[in-house]
């Protein structure tokens, strides 16, 4: 199995950066390959300068490729041993499932892409390195949708840790990066 990492951390808390400078660091091997999976989807200016912005400060030689949805299905289709994916974010895949812009929220199939991601990612031959958001720690949500949504992204933090040999939590752009405790079964 490759070593999978997961990055959290709060908004503008250089969760990605740290992606960036760990693909990097895996760049330098001669024959290593970086590829993103981007999550989010662009409904509006703001959204897609944000998107912008982060394409323009990606470092040379990353391959982005756009998936908001079949992640497991992308992890699949481009895994090689000598190929790092970054996945940035597993925050906005969620939303793209539970909160979407047009259309009803897809629960069973998300459960059912979210499984899949569960088996897929012991067997895939790439490391992984997971960005994504840490939402669980502000008030409490008001609404019943929203306090749903922290509660699924939670979960699924927590199930893509599972997977991983280290999770880093950022804080104001340093990282604090340990071992994930596996549990005992």
């Amino acid at each position: 199995m490759a070593a999978h990492q997961l990055i959290v951390g709060g908004q503008r808390s250089g969760k990605s950066r740290q992606a960036e400078r760990l693909a990097q660091r895996w760049l330098a091997t001669p024959g290593h390959q970086v590829s993103i999976i981007a999550t989010a989807l662009a409904h509006d200016e703001e959204m897609r300068q944000r998107i912008a912005h982060h394409q323009a400060e990606r470092p040379k030689g990353f391959e982005t490729l756009e998936e908001p949805l079949q992640l497991s299905e992308a992890l699949r289709q481009h895994a090689s041993p000598r190929r790092l994916l970054v996945v940035d974010c597993l925050t906005l895949w969620l939303t793209n499932w539970l909160m979407p812009m047009t259309g009803e929220p897809r629960l069973e199939d998300w459960r059912t892409e979210c499984a899949a991601l569960q088996q897929l990612l012991p067997s895939l031959s790439s490391p992984v390195i997971f960005v994504s958001n840490e939402v669980g720690w502000g008030v409490m949500p008001m609404g019943r949708e929203v306090r749903a949504y922290v509660d699924e992204l939670g979960r699924l933090n927590q199930l893509v840790a599972r997977q991983c040999a280290e999770l880093t939590l950022m804080v104001a752009g340093q990282p604090w990066t340990r071992p994930v405790v596996k549990d005992k079964e």
